[in-house]
């Protein structure tokens, strides 16, 4: 007897020395464990997706910007193109034309090219250290037009050709019409790139769900168990994923940032170099507007609903099929 109540003294002490888990540290244990292969996985992807979207988003922001200047820059300007013609003094006709810009409403600055700036034009397609003077140059004349202003271009054509037959008006509305198109095409090419991207995104959370439901499917049946209801079920998995896309999507928008960023800085080490002003001509400087920045931020937050949303359909899809 003696040895009966030792034993049951040795029981009791044992359970003393068992540690205790508070309630609360209890209730707040995740049904879905957060450092899970899966979930890793579903961070790296939703990173990669973020960073792809937000490259985009960005290129097509810094192409937009580049494209508006562009815009702005050949809307305000005409160019007046003076041809030689025999048995004409083209010096006059250029002093005649200059002298009729001027005069126009709406026209704030008229410079004319001289005969050598007028064959440097040319030094691209032709080369350097080419005779132009056996050849019929034509001279060009550039006038600004204050912003705002509406010219007749009719009526300008008609009074130019009048003091000088061999000269045309170029309005280069060609030129805006193609960078429009351009512009359009390139926006439209961003927008299916980034739902490529969000339905990518939308599968990768779904198998991921059905996986974590999969795991967790004796976890799921014990708390259905215990009266848990599906709305419960799907809140805990939900908090989940989108806590691991949010997560995700931070990494991937930060490094697309730092990307920017870092680009900025080797445009301005190239620049005044012919590679740098190709690209500077392209896309501008590589530099973001802050308005650009919080559209990545923005961006972030909406794959991070996205995972969400993603997450809740399949959680509700999958209960229904384990009930």
């Amino acid at each position: 007897m003696n040895k009966g109540s030792d034993d049951r003294g040795v029981l009791m002490d044992l359970g003393r020395e068992r540690p205790q888990v508070p309630a609360r540290a209890r209730n707040m244990s995740p049904i879905v464990p957060r450092a899970s292969i899966a979930g890793r996985a579903l961070v790296v992807v939703v990173a990669i997706m973020t960073f792809l979207a937000s490259v985009t988003t960005g290129v097509v922001l810094l192409v937009g910007a580049s494209a508006a200047e562009w815009q702005s820059e050949v809307a305000s300007e005409i160019t007046i193109q003076v041809r030689p013609v025999t048995g004409r003094d083209i010096e006059r006709d250029v002093t005649a034309v200059v002298n009729a810009m001027r005069t126009q409403p709406g026209i704030v600055d008229v410079r004319p090219y001289t005969k050598e700036e007028s064959g440097k034009l040319l030094e691209p397609w032709l080369g350097t250290g080419l005779s132009l003077d056996e050849l019929p140059v034509p001279r060009m004349i550039v006038a600004q037009v204050s912003p705002g202003t509406k010219l007749d271009l009719d009526g300008l054509r008609s009074h130019v050709t009048q003091v000088a037959p061999s000269a045309s008006v170029d309005d280069h509305r060609a030129w805006i019409d193609r960078m429009r198109s351009m512009t359009g095409a390139t926006v439209f090419a961003g927008i299916g790139i980034l739902a490529l991207v969000i339905l990518a995104t939308i599968i990768s959370v779904s198998f991921a769900t059905r996986g974590a439901m999969a795991a967790n499917r004796p976890i799921v049946e014990v708390l259905h168990f215990v009266g848990a209801g599906d709305r419960y079920i799907a809140n805990r998995f939900l908090r989940h994923f989108l806590r691991l896309g949010f997560e995700g999507g931070v990494i991937g928008c930060v490094a697309a940032m730092l990307m920017f960023g870092f680009s900025e800085s080797v445009a301005n080490w190239f620049s005044g170099t012919p590679v740098g002003d190709q690209f500077a001509a392209l896309l501008g400087t590589f530099s973001l507007r802050p308005s650009g920045y919080l559209a990545l931020a923005a961006q972030t937050i909406l794959i991070a609903a996205v995972t969400a949303w993603a997450s809740r359909r399949t959680l509700f899809a999958t209960l229904d099929d384990i009930d």
